[in-house]
């Protein structure tokens, strides 16, 4: 049977000024198919996923050479098309689905008034039907309390949610083709199988075909029929998926095959846990009040973090993990008091933190710092490489220059960078070496803790691994500890030596990481586990076992209200999992898959136990 291709790429050629990023690449996608385009940061894909919608010129790049062709009815030469033609082409016949959406959204429109303009535009609605439309959207890719989030603005929501939002955006006048730009990078494994789900079933209502760009391999395996293999601007390998992850041809895809997280590959073994962890928390509340109208009644409180207690000994790395808006890096920010905490008390290093002042704080900040998911964000693009990464030990130790400029040398050696690189600024480095280059700062002042909130999710397989490999050396030099927040489940097996599962603001589920991953008792835990990407194609499919369901509890309350809270229970030595009471049955929908364990009575004693958490 012959494929009848709805684009067709021909010997596309893309510049940016002197330098050819695209390098006469061809490609074609047919009507319901997903072509996956992969390779490492600095490829291509990108690049090409803009010359399909022309939007290469805004970015400073132009289409060289080649052809981009739009079949249909009439078919469209879309590399001649005028700017007016292509408005009506783009978020019409064809969407994308952008990678940063903080900066593809509008901070000044409400959520709902940029969804219902894009409906506005295509689909003549008028307004109110433009607005029920776009709460369907939303409630389309599962953006919880839709009708709500539709007054809201973009730096109101997590980047989970935000991601979603531009998900329904794209996906609200049906196109012919969509375009996904590492759409999956900032959302869990859960979030992200209901979002592949959406656009199998998208494809299979009206023959969607997708160009789907991504660095995860799994999610490669899950969704693609077909792959292209990018590198340096240059095509190295076409198949269809079966093909290029059973029998990869070219040296550089089997590169990304080994650098490719898998769950199950083995993690660090459990340390011997010392009486004096380096951080504790112990029953953590955060609360954000939240207006409705000017009556009385009308106050309400999110509890954004609920009762959460946790350690973490000298040396060790927790791997926490959760739904994006579960409360991980608001539970982050808390323990570094960047965040102030509606209740509970932190130690850091044995000192009790949570009742002091800015001042008071300020010289306990050199024991603990953070390193945050967007590298280039957090980093002073008007500073040196120099001035960065050596301004905390500056802070607090009141260095000279001659003093700076050896610190700076030793970090960059540290971190795996040429010392020369401390005379260039953050936007001459790739997204690798910029998250090097946070994590150099960070030890500056030889903290005792790190707190790594998504530290590689928007990096490549390949450099990942190089930066969490980093990171298990820092720690095995220099006794770091890390709070290693992820949704990538596999990444946290390979770096944390225990696991703590977070779900609606509590912990679940902690313990040792081969117990949490390999033997889960919560239902949540189970959900997550099940939803990991598997990067073997054969494994995708109707064998795939169901989802269990789990109902969170509601967090939003009227003032003076919290949700009730369960007891931790020990099921193996450091094992922990949170019931709803002692009468209630622990476990609940497990897989076939995962095997039983019996529950122990006895409650988790008092030198590590998680304490109290909500009812679940």
């Amino acid at each position: 049977m012959t494929r009848i291709p709805l684009l067709s790429v021909e010997n596309l050629r893309l510049n940016f000024g002197s330098h050819e990023a695209v390098k006469g690449i061809s490609f074609e996608i047919a009507k319901g198919e997903t072509l996956a385009l992969v390779g490492e940061s600095g490829s291509g894909k990108s690049a090409t996923a803009l010359a399909l919608l022309r939007l290469i010129e805004r970015e400073g790049g132009q289409i060289a050479g080649g052809t981009v062709t739009l079949h249909g009815t009439p078919d469209l030469q879309i590399s001649a098309l005028s700017d007016r033609q292509m408005q009506q082409v783009r978020g019409n016949r064809v969407s994308m689905i952008f990678q940063e959406p903080m900066t593809a959204l509008n901070p000044v429109m409400s959520l709902g008034d940029q969804v219902a303009e894009v409906l506005q535009l295509h689909q003549d609605l008028d307004a109110a039907a433009a607005r029920a439309a776009a709460r369907d959207a939303f409630e389309q890719v599962k953006i919880p309390e839709a009708e709500r989030r539709l007054d809201q603005f973009p730096h109101e929501l997590s980047g989970g949610l935000r991601q979603r939002v531009m998900i329904a955006m794209a996906l609200a006048c049906r196109p012919d083709l969509l375009i996904a730009d590492e759409p999956t990078t900032a959302l869990d494994v859960t979030t992200q199988a209901e979002i592949l789900t959406l656009i199998r079933q998208l494809q299979e209502e009206i023959g969607t075909a997708v160009l789907f760009i991504t660095h995860d391999m799994g999610v490669v395996a899950n969704i693609a029929d077909r792959v292209v293999v990018l590198k340096q601007g240059d095509k190295v390998e076409e198949g269809p998926v079966a093909e290029i992850f059973s029998r990869p041809e070219a040296a550089y895809t089997q590169q990304l095959m080994a650098a490719t997280p898998k769950l199950g590959s083995g993690a660090p073994k459990p340390l011997l846990r010392p009486t004096s962890p380096v951080l504790e928390v112990e029953n953590l509340a955060v609360r954000f009040p939240v207006r409705r109208g000017v009556l009385p009644g009308g106050h309400l409180d999110y509890h954004a973090v609920n009762g959460v207690s946790l350690s973490i000994a000298p040396g060790e790395t927790l791997g926490l993990v959760g739904e994006s808006g579960c409360g991980k890096s608001t539970l982050a920010r808390a323990v570094l008091r960047l965040v102030e905490p509606s209740q509970g008390r932190i130690r850091l290093e044995g000192q009790e933190i949570t009742g002091l002042n800015a001042a008071e704080m300020r010289p306990l900040r050199q024991r603990a710092q953070m390193v945050f998911q967007d590298p280039f964000a957090s980093l002073n693009p008007r500073m040196s490489v120099r001035d960065l990464i050596t301004e905390p030990a500056h802070i607090h130790q009141r260095l000279s220059r001659r003093e700076r400029r050896a610190l700076a040398r030793e970090l960059l050696q540290k971190v795996g960078l040429e010392p020369a690189a401390a005379d260039r600024f953050p936007h001459q480095f790739s997204g690798g070496q910029r998250q090097r280059l946070c994590i150099a700062r960070a030890l500056s002042v030889s903290p005792a803790l790190i707190v790594a909130d998504e530290s590689v999710s928007a990096l490549d397989v390949s450099v990942a691994r190089q930066v969490t490999d980093l990171m298990a050396r820092l720690q095995a030099e220099d006794g770091v500890s890390f709070l290693f927040i992820s949704h990538d489940i596999a990444v946290v097996e390979r770096v944390s030596h225990r696991v703590a599962v977070m779900w609606a603001g509590q912990i679940v589920e902690t313990g040792p990481t081969e117990a949490v991953l390999h033997n889960p008792q919560h239902p949540y835990t189970q959900r997550l586990l099940a939803a990991v990407p598997v990067a073997d194609p054969s494994r995708h499919g109707p064998q795939r076992p169901q989802l269990p369901a789990v109902q969170p509890p509601k967090l939003l309350l009227t003032v003076g209200h919290v949700p009730e809270r369960s007891k931790m229970r020990e099921v193996s030595p450091d094992h922990y999992v949170a019931v709803q009471n002692s009468a209630a049955p622990l476990l609940s929908a497990r897989p076939k898959h995962m095997p039983e364990q019996n529950v122990t009575e006895r409650e988790s004693p008092p030198s590590t136990r998680t304490s109290q958490f909500e009812q679940v």
